[in-house]
């Protein structure tokens, strides 16, 4: 599956960003959809990830509470909303799939085959 990710730009300490990663080539319904993050000198890392069936959710503990990963199978689409956003938050997200469910554990970029190109997010202090 092809992975489009948009929706980042430059936001202020507190504020809100809502990103969208529309997918083609392949229905998402039975992908597990995830979003990773790599800040500048920094390791990818995991953000949040939505599973296939039952889409129960995941997220790294420094955005619980404050991201909500959702998804849209009949737009082919998975959505991360940002609240309450922090300089730390700044990075380029990656939106990632794999079909039903990625090896080794919904948090390890390893397990998922699709990659979207990833969009700019930079908070502002």
């Amino acid at each position: 599956v092809q992975l489009q990710a948009s929706g980042g730009g430059l936001v202020q300490a507190g504020g809100s960003l809502k990103l969208s990663c529309a997918a083609s080539g392949r229905t998402i319904s039975r992908y597990s959809l995830a979003w990773f993050r790599q800040g500048q000198g920094k390791e990818r890392e995991f953000v949040a990830a939505i599973t296939w069936r039952t889409s129960r959710t995941y997220y790294a503990d420094s955005v619980k509470g404050r991201f909500t990963i959702s998804r849209d199978n009949a737009k082919n689409t998975v959505y991360l909303q940002m609240n309450s956003l922090k300089p730390e938050d700044s990075a380029v997200y990656y939106c990632a799939a794999d079909l039903r469910s990625p090896e080794g554990g919904f948090n390890r970029g390893s397990g998922y085959d699709d990659w979207g190109q990833g969009t700019q997010v930079t908070v502002s202090s």
